[in-house]
């Protein structure tokens, strides 16, 4: 099943790149600051949790899992850049069919091919903040070199992975509406649950068994664009959790697309 999925990528990846950059331009048509409010958002978010963490709680400086200490706004920002990428790719990915029912029902139309456009729509924005991430590195004297091309490989990495998930995720929506309400719950923990503004190596001095967390696929992502930004690791440094983090890949990407092909023939009539 995902043989096809991916031979259909290639063979519609001018449909899939015209779509992409019509869905980002149409998302903020009518507004008059257009796709500002896209970058806005998430630069309001960083700022608020950099006040409360750094200025309210007293953490000028975090420290990687070597225990090097690092100014804590690069070590947030780090991580909630990819974080913010796979929340937006999820929310629209799993909403792709519903938005674009009028495709659905087109006979002729490869709908294999939505959920993709969403996640690779959000990555124009994405593209905005790992610029941003990396002025703002710069500014703190971690200029980019080589070693930031490591980005793009866990931002690939990410983007695959999401892919997968929403080719589950927006074929279960349609004939299980209240899935949106339990994504958005997801996400709201998630984004605690994966060290994004806390250190897991400080909790596993403490509890170990919470070790476990590292079985979070985000975990890889963001120690991945840590590594890469601090020039701390490389990406076989990583160990286990890279051969985890593709086997998980894998699997949702089986999941997903057998998922997706048998509903399919059903969606036209339910939407």
């Amino acid at each position: 099943m995902s043989d096809r999925m991916f031979l259909d990528f290639w063979k519609n990846r001018k449909l899939i790149w015209k779509l992409s950059k019509n869905d980002f331009k149409t998302r903020y048509a009518g507004s008059y600051f257009g796709v500002v409010w896209a970058m806005v958002q998430p630069v309001v978010i960083v700022l608020v949790y950099w006040f409360v963490f750094q200025i309210g709680l007293n953490n000028a400086t975090a420290e990687l899992k070597q225990g090097i200490p690092v100014p804590f706004v690069l070590w947030l920002v780090s991580g909630i850049v990819p974080w913010f990428y796979f929340s937006e790719s999820l929310s629209n990915g799993t909403n792709a069919l519903l938005e674009y029912n009028y495709l659905v029902k087109k006979v002729v139309f490869n709908i294999n091919i939505l959920p993709l456009v969403k996640t690779i729509a959000a990555l124009f924005i994405h593209a905005f903040f790992v610029l941003f991430m990396l002025i703002l590195f710069a500014l703190y004297g971690y200029y980019p070199g080589l070693h930031t091309l490591k980005v793009v490989y866990f931002s690939a990495s990410l983007m695959i992975f999401v892919t997968g998930v929403c080719m589950l995720t927006s074929a279960l929506v349609i004939f299980f509406r209240d899935l949106n309400q339990i994504i958005n719950i997801f996400l709201q923990v998630g984004i605690w649950m994966t060290p994004i503004m806390w250190s897991l190596e400080d909790l596993l001095a403490k509890y170990p068994f919470l070790i476990i967390l590292k079985l979070n696929p985000l975990c890889y992502i963001v120690y991945g664009y840590r590594a890469a930004l601090f020039q701390t690791d490389t990406i076989t440094g990583l160990g286990w959790m890279n051969i985890y983090f593709w086997v998980v890949t894998i699997l949702v990407w089986i999941i997903g697309s057998s998922v997706f092909q048998k509903l399919k023939v059903h969606f036209a009539d339910v939407l």
